[in-house]
C-alpha cells in the first residue's frame, strides 16, 4: 500500500496539466494511466488549436508536457490500469489491476472515455480487421484504398482528412442533415478532393469475411451499400466514471457533474477533462480543469491538515 497527497486516474492534458501543478505546490503527486501518457493526444495527428503552437503534433505535445511534469517530481506510472476506486471516510482507496492498493485524501479523476460503439452487426466481429477507432493508429494499413468515416463532429472531419493521405477516397457517413464539426474543419474537408460526405444515413452493418468489404446504410427509407476497405469510427465517447464505486453526481451520459473548482458531489475528488460534462473537449480547456482542480486539491489537503492540528 503506497500513501499520496494526490493521485492523478488518466494521463492525458487535463491529468498531466493537474499532476504539474499539484507537484509545484510541493503535493506528493502520482499519476496513473493504464497506456502511455498522453491519452487522446496520442490518437491525434496535428494539433493546431492550442495556444502558442501553430501546429505541433499530438504524440510531441503529450511528450512535452509529460516530460514537464516529471521535471517537477511527479510519480508517472504509465501502463497500470486502475480497477476500482472506494472511498473510506476522507481516505480514497485507489485499486490498480496488478492488486496494488494506493491511498489518498485528495482524488483528481482525469480517466477520460473510451470510443462509442455503433453496436451494428459486424463492429466487434470485424474490429482490427478493417474496424478502426484511431486514423493516426491505423491509417497507413489502408493504403490506395476507399474508407468510410462514421460521425460528424470534430474528430470524424479531421480524421477523415488524415486518412486522405493514404487513402484514394474517404467517405464521411453522418446520420444527420449537417455535420456538427468546427466551420474550419468542415471548410478544409469540403476542399479536399478526395472527401465525398453521406448524409442522413443510418449504419445497420458492417460486411465482410476475413475484413471489411462495405457498410450497409438505410438513406431516405432506402438501403444502400457502400464498398470500402476500412470503416473508421467516431461518433463519441463512453466516460470513464464507472471506476468510482461509490455514487458520484453524473449526467444522463455518465459525465461526472463538478462545481466551478471541479469539485465532484464527494468532497475530495475532483473531475477534469473529458470524464466531466461541459461544453466542449478541447486540449485548452482540459489543461484549464487540471490546473483549477490541482489548486482546490491543495488548499482541501491543507484544509485537512489544519484540522487535523486543531
Amino acid at each position: 500500500m503506497s500513501e499520496y497527497d494526490v493521485v492523478i486516474v488518466g494521463g492525458g492534458p487535463a491529468g498531466l496539466a493537474a499532476a504539474l501543478y499539484t507537484a509545484r505546490l510541493n503535493l506528493k503527486t502520482v499519476i496513473l494511466d493504464r497506456g502511455p501518457l498522453g491519452g487522446q493526444l496520442l490518437n491525434t495527428e496535428l494539433v493546431e488549436d492550442y495556444p502558442g503552437f501553430d501546429s505541433i503534433l499530438g504524440s510531441e505535445l503529450a511528450m512535452k508536457m509529460g516530460e514537464h511534469a516529471r521535471r517537477f517530481g511527479v510519480d508517472v506510472r504509465d501502463f497500470e490500469p486502475v480497477k476500482e476506486i472506494e472511498v473510506e471516510g476522507d481516505t480514497k482507496i485507489i485499486r490498480l489491476e496488478t492488486g496494488e492498493e494506493l491511498r489518498t485524501s485528495a482524488l483528481i479523476m482525469a480517466a477520460g472515455g473510451l470510443p462509442r460503439y455503433l453496436e451494428v452487426p459486424g463492429e466487434k466481429e470485424l474490429a482490427g480487421r478493417g474496424v478502426s477507432y484511431c486514423a493516426v493508429c491505423d491509417g497507413a494499413f489502408f493504403k490506395g484504398q476507399e474508407l468510410a468515416v462514421i460521425g460528424g463532429g470534430d474528430a470524424a472531419v479531421e480524421e477523415g482528412e488524415f486518412l486522405t493521405r493514404y487513402a484514394s477516397k474517404v467517405y464521411v457517413v453522418h446520420r444527420r442533415s449537417e455535420l456538427r464539426a468546427q466551420p474550419i474543419l468542415v471548410d478544409r474537408a469540403r476542399a479536399n478532393p478526395k472527401i465525398e460526405f453521406i448524409f442522413d444515413a443510418h449504419v445497420k452493418e458492417i460486411a465482410g469475411d476475413q475484413k471489411v468489404h462495405s457498410i450497409r446504410y438505410e438513406q431516405h427509407g432506402e438501403n444502400k451499400e457502400l464498398r470500402v476497405g476500412g470503416v473508421f469510427i467516431f461518433i463519441g465517447f463512453v466516460p470513464n466514471s464507472s471506476l468510482l464505486k461509490v455514487h458520484v453526481d453524473h449526467d444522463a451520459a455518465g459525465y461526472l457533474l463538478t462545481d466551478r473548482n471541479m469539485q465532484t458531489s464527494v468532497e475530495g475528488i475532483w473531475a477534469v477533462g473529458d470524464v466531466r460534462a461541459q461544453l466542449t473537449k478541447q486540449i485548452a480547456t482540459a489543461v484549464g480543469d487540471g490546473t483549477t482542480a490541482a489548486v482546490a486539491a491543495s488548499q482541501y489537503i491543507s484544509a485537512l491538515k489544519d484540522s487535523a492540528r486543531a
